[in-house]
């Protein structure tokens, strides 16, 4: 029998029982559904908070919420750590700065390719907060609740992925994934 936890990938059903099982715990011990985004969000408010209060102040933001260093950032944590242990029990650890597939389209260049991802990441965090939830909280606890402003955000977000791929790679692209 194989190691389950030396393997590279896992089964996307063993995965997404997983996924169901955090779910239910994050339910469970901290009454709230999974998402990270929020952390970010919270953290950026008391940044400024600490820098120009008197902004802040006139902020109705914080009319609304109390920002704080929650939960969510155990989430934010265990993201890091688990793909770090993951990466080392699992031997893969060699993800190349530069993708082959980018490397085709864009070049060679690690600069170019690191501000294409932090632009793609702000994008990303900026999209979920307007959606009042990320991929995790819509995409994973939003649709196991069957709420259906997840069940659309979550076609939404699976149809512009699709599309922004087709965008930056073309449809040559997928020979080389």
């Amino acid at each position: 029998m194989k190691n389950l936890l030396r393997e590279k990938s896992w089964p996307p059903y063993l995965v997404g029982a997983g996924i169901g099982i955090l779910s239910w715990f994050a339910f469970l011990t901290a009454d709230h559904p999974l998402g990270i985004t929020t952390a970010f969000e919270h953290t950026t408010a008391l940044l400024e908070k600490s820098v120009a209060p008197a902004f802040a102040e006139r902020n109705s933001y914080f009319d609304q919420e109390s920002p704080k260093i929650g939960w969510e950032w155990m989430l934010v944590v265990g993201v890091f750590v688990g793909a770090f242990i993951s990466s080392k029990v699992s031997g893969d650890r060699n993800a190349p700065a530069v993708p082959p597939l980018w490397e085709q389209r864009f070049g060679t260049s690690k600069t170019k390719r690191y501000i294409a991802a932090f632009i793609g990441g702000m994008l990303m965090l900026f999209g979920a907060r307007m959606a009042q939830g990320c991929t995790s909280g819509h995409g994973i606890s939003g649709t196991l609740q069957l709420a259906a402003s997840s069940w659309l955000f979550t076609a939404i977000f699976f149809s512009t992925s699709i599309g922004t791929a087709f965008l930056l790679f073309g449809r040559e692209g997928r020979k080389n994934v």
